[in-house]
């Protein structure tokens, strides 16, 4: 990929086969896509997958909707050259801005995107307070609030913005004193309100749960990757081959 974006290859990541047989591709800004991925050929591992790492344009969640948008088109028709069939978007900001438009105007392909796991974290809370930790994109985008709306009733949700989690995560999310100033700033205003269960509505805040649980071991941590795999798989397994 040009100016930065790396399709991750020769890592078991991709196999080198026929260039007709069906693919799936995976994107995000950077390394936090990787989880979904990889969870992904846990579930089917003779997979022909391709993943994209946008570091030119990292993170997304502090850039404006069209040129979020304009760099989801870029890797998805890349994606689709490459013979991937169905495109992933592990990225929960490229997902709240760029997912209708990509199913609109790309519809010969299947798109999945990320999710706030609301719903679970609504079941599981003994509070009443669930905390969901995701970058501004996201908070402010469609698939939050229906999903809140559809799955929240009688939940208080309290928003929070990762601020900073995203370099952490990039840069190795080291165990020092920055970095957890940095976790507990985002975590206050979730703690103060109660939230016995915090959504991880980012797929880079997976990398910082060591310093997440340190800084709040009676919460429990909420990470969409395993879901989101599953329904990819269950399109892969739909495909013609």
């Amino acid at each position: 990929m040009k100016g930065g974006s790396v399709a991750v290859s020769d890592s078991g990541l991709a196999r080198n086969r026929d260039a007709l047989e069906k693919a799936i591709g995976f994107f995000d800004s950077g390394i936090g896509g990787l989880c979904v991925a990889r969870a992904f050929l846990a579930l089917r591992p003779a997979a022909r997958v391709f993943y994209v790492a946008d570091w030119e344009h990292c993170p997304y969640g502090g850039r404006g909707d069209d040129e979020i948008r304009g760099c989801a088109f870029r890797i998805a028709d890349s994606l689709m050259a490459l013979g991937a069939r169905i495109v992933v978007l592990a990225c929960n900001s490229a997902s709240a801005v760029a997912l209708d438009a990509l199913r609109r105007e790309r519809p010969g392909i299947q798109f999945v995107g990320m999710e706030p796991a609301i719903k679970p974290a609504a079941a599981l809370t003994r509070t009443g307070v669930v905390g969901v930790l995701a970058t501004a994109h996201t908070l402010s985008g469609r698939l939050f609030r229906e999903t809140a709306l559809r799955h929240a009733s009688g939940v208080r949700v309290v928003p929070a913005v990762g601020e900073g989690f995203v370099e952490l995560a990039e840069t190795g999310a080291r165990d020092c004193a920055e970095s957890r100033a940095v976790v507990r700033r985002a975590l206050a205003p979730l703690l103060a309100a109660g939230c016995d269960v915090v959504v991880l509505g980012c797929t880079h805040y997976p990398l910082l749960l060591p310093l997440l649980r340190a800084e709040a071991p009676g919460v429990r941590f909420l990470d969409p990757a395993t879901a989101v795999a599953r329904r990819a798989a269950a399109l892969w397994d739909a495909l013609s081959p």
